[in-house]
């Protein structure tokens, strides 16, 4: 893939008191969507309380398209019905991560210092 930065994977657990799309209960699954990617657990039948416990991986080649997280209903019959969703931005976890590198291997204790990055001068 051209340009790609890295991959994410995401651990996704479980849902807790889903709504009833079906007769009693929903067949809830979960699609996550960054740009053109597009990934999804696999369908839990009758269940409002699904764990999934699945590893789903996308690949990052722009830390500013947001994630959206989607939850579904499997309906078989007819189109699927729509739960509930949710969206994060990336760019705040790489930050972190490239601070956390920044001060890698250095003992415990150690301040590190950048001049150009710390200090203004006039």
């Amino acid at each position: 893939m051209e340009n790609m930065l890295g991959l994410l994977r995401l651990h996704v657990i479980k849902g807790f008191n889903l709504a009833i799309r079906d007769s009693k209960s929903s067949d809830p699954y979960v699609i996550v969507r960054m740009g053109q990617q597009k990934v999804r657990t696999r369908v839990v039948k009758k269940n409002l309380n699904p764990e999934w416990n699945e590893d789903l991986t996308l690949s990052i080649s722009d830390p500013v398209l947001p994630i959206k997280i989607m939850v579904y209903d499997r309906d078989w019959f007819s189109r699927d019905d729509k739960m509930g969703d949710a969206f994060f931005h990336i760019d705040p976890f790489l930050e972190a991560i490239r601070i956390q590198n920044q001060f890698r291997g250095l003992p415990e204790g150690t301040i590190k210092s950048n001049p150009n990055l710390n200090c203004i001068f006039y």
